[in-house]
């Protein structure tokens, strides 16, 4: 299954680490874990978002520079 760990060799590696831990430490253990990757995601998409904002930014700023030139070039077509 796993590169040659057969299900009988994981269920018996369960229950030893249950009869070391104890289902109470590993109950706590798997909420903490479980608590670090939510924040590990959320810090992740935070910082997507921010990625994006800054692009957004970007390209707003390009377009506003394109719209100023092109009435700069209209105004400076009608002066003449």
């Amino acid at each position: 299954m796993f590169g040659g760990i057969s299900v009988w060799q994981l269920l018996i590696l369960l229950v030893v680490v249950i009869l070391i831990f104890g289902t109470k430490k590993l109950r706590t253990l798997g909420g903490d874990l479980g608590g670090a990757v939510k924040g590990f995601k959320k810090a992740m998409n935070t910082e997507e978002e921010k990625e994006t904002e800054k692009e957004t930014g970007k390209i707003e700023d390009q377009k506003q520079d394109a719209q100023f030139s092109e009435s700069k070039k209209e105004e400076d077509k009608n002066k003449s």
